[in-house]
C-alpha cells in the first residue's frame, strides 16, 4: 500500500510526538509532583496543607492523561523499546506506579478523619508520591544516556542483565536529583500562581529558589559528565532509514562524547540546553521578584529545554545497550510498521487537539487562587 508519508518521515514524526507527550506530562503532572514534594515543608498547619493540596486537587487526574498517552505511544509506536524498558526496568516502574497509586488514595482518605497523626501520615504519603516518581524518572533518563544492560539474540529475544540497585549509579542519581530540582521549581512556580499570598507562598519561594539554583548546577554538571565522562553511542555504518525494523541490522557502537555530535552537526539544537539554563534563571528571577508569570514561564521553558536536550543529544537512539551496543534501539530500527505509524498519526491528528481544547477549558474554568478561607465555605475541597 502506498502511503502519503514515507516510512522514515513517520518514524521521525513519532520520535518527535513521543517527546511532545513526555514534555506535556512534565509540564502538567510535573507541577503536581513538585507540589507534593514541597507539601510537608511549605505548609505547617492543617489549613495550610489543605490549601496547598487544593491547588492541584482539581486537575491532577487530567494531568496524568499525558503519562498514559506517553506509555501508550511507546507501546504502539516503539514496541521493542516498550518491551525492553518495561521488562528491564520492571522494579523501577513498579516503584513509580506504587507511588502514583498512593497519591489518589492520599487525596481521598486524608480528610476522612480529623486526627493529626492520620492526616500527617497521608501528607507524607503525598510527599512520597511526588518525590519518588520525580527521582526515578530522572534516574531512568540517566540510565538511558548511559545505556541499559540488555542484549538481543538473533531471534530478538531480550535478555536484561541489570538489577534495581544497579540503576542507581552516580550519574543516574545526578540525573534523578536534577529531575527532582526541576519539578520542585515547577511546583513552587505553580504555587506562586495558585496559592494565596502569605506564609505558604513565602516558603515556596524559598524552596523554589534553592531548587532553581540546584537545577542550574546539576544541569551543568550533567552536561560536563556527558562531554568528558566517556558516555555516548553512535551509528557507525550506513543505515537504510526506510528499511524494516530490526535492531540487529544496525551498526552501532559506544563512542565517548558522541552525545555532543548532533550539536556540532546541527547548531540550531543548541537552543535546547540554552533554554534549559535561561528558563531556570528566569524562574529564579521570577521567584525573587515575586512575579508569578515569570516564575512559571521560566520553569516551563527550563523543563522543555532540559528534556529536549536529552532527546536531541541521543537522536537517533532511543535506548542504547551498554553491554551489546549492536542491540541498541534507534528511531530507524525499533518502530512499528509503516502502516501502523500512519494510522496512529491520523488518530493523533484527530484526538490530540480535542484533548488540548478540553484541558485548556478545564484550566480556564478552574482558574484562580485557592485560599484557606474557602476551606470553611466549600465542603467539596480536600
Amino acid at each position: 500500500m502506498d502511503l502519503p508519508i514515507d516510512f522514515a518521515t513517520l518514524r521521525v514524526l513519532w520520535w518527535g510526538l513521543l517527546g511532545v507527550l513526555l514534555i506535556a506530562f512534565a509540564l502538567t503532572d510535573g507541577f503536581d509532583l513538585g507540589v507534593g514534594a514541597l507539601l510537608p515543608f511549605v505548609a505547617r498547619t492543617d489549613e495550610e496543607r489543605r490549601m496547598v493540596i487544593n491547588t492541584v486537587g482539581a486537575t491532577w487526574e487530567g494531568n496524568q492523561v499525558w503519562f498514559i498517552l506517553g506509555g501508550g505511544a511507546i507501546f504502539a509506536a516503539w514496541p521493542l523499546v516498550y518491551a525492553v524498558s518495561f521488562s528491564g526496568f520492571y522494579l523501577a516502574m513498579f516503584l513509580v506506579l506504587s507511588a502514583l497509586i498512593l497519591r489518589p488514595v492520599a487525596f481521598k482518605y486524608r480528610s476522612k478523619r480529623t486526627s493529626p497523626r492520620w492526616r500527617a501520615f497521608w501528607d507524607w504519603s503525598l510527599f512520597i508520591s511526588g518525590f519518588v516518581p520525580a527521582l526515578v524518572f530522572g534516574v531512568a533518563v540517566g540510565n538511558v544516556l548511559l545505556g541499559a544492560p540488555f542484549r538481543l539474540t538473533s531471534e530478538l529475544r531480550i535478555f536484561y542483565d541489570g538489577t534495581l540497585l544497579g540503576l542507581f549509579t552516580p550519574f543516574s542519581l545526578l540525573a534523578g536529583l536534577l529531575s527532582v530540582a526541576m519539578l520542585v521549581v515547577h511546583g513552587a512556580a505553580w504555587l506562586s500562581i495558585k496559592a494565596e499570598r502569605g506564609p505558604v507562598l513565602d516558603r515556596a519561594r524559598t524552596y523554589g529558589s534553592i531548587a532553581a539554583i540546584l537545577s542550574l548546577i546539576l544541569f551543568a554538571a550533567g552536561g560536563f559528565y556527558v562531554a568528558y565522562g566517556g558516555v555516548g553511542y553512535a551509528v557507525t555504518g550506513v543505515l537504510d532509514v526506510q528499511g524494516p525494523s530490526n535492531p540487529l541490522r544496525a551498526l552501532t557502537e559506544a563512542v565517548p562524547g558522541a552525545w555532543l555530535t548532533n550539536y556540532q552537526t546541527y547548531s540550531w539544537m543548541m537552543a535546547a540546553p540554552v533554554l534549559g539554563f535561561l528558563g531556570a534563571w528566569a524562574a529564579l528571577a521570577g521567584i525573587w521578584r515575586r512575579s508569578a508569570v515569570l516564575a512559571f514561564g521560566g520553569s516551563s521553558v527550563s523543563t522543555v529545554g532540559i528534556i529536549s536536550t536529552v532527546g536531541l543529544s541521543m537522536f537517533p537512539f532511543i535506548l542504547p545497550s551498554s553491554i551489546d551496543p549492536a542491540s541498541s534501539l534507534t528511531v530507524w530500527n525499533a518502530s512499528s510498521s509503516h502502516l501502523t505509524l500512519f494510522i496512529m498519526l491520523v488518530c493523533t491528528i484527530i484526538f490530540l487537539p480535542l484533548i488540548l481544547i478540553y484541558t485548556a477549558w478545564v484550566y480556564r474554568v478552574l482558574w484562580g487562587r485557592t485560599s484557606t478561607a474557602e476551606l470553611k465555605t466549600n465542603p467539596d475541597l480536600y
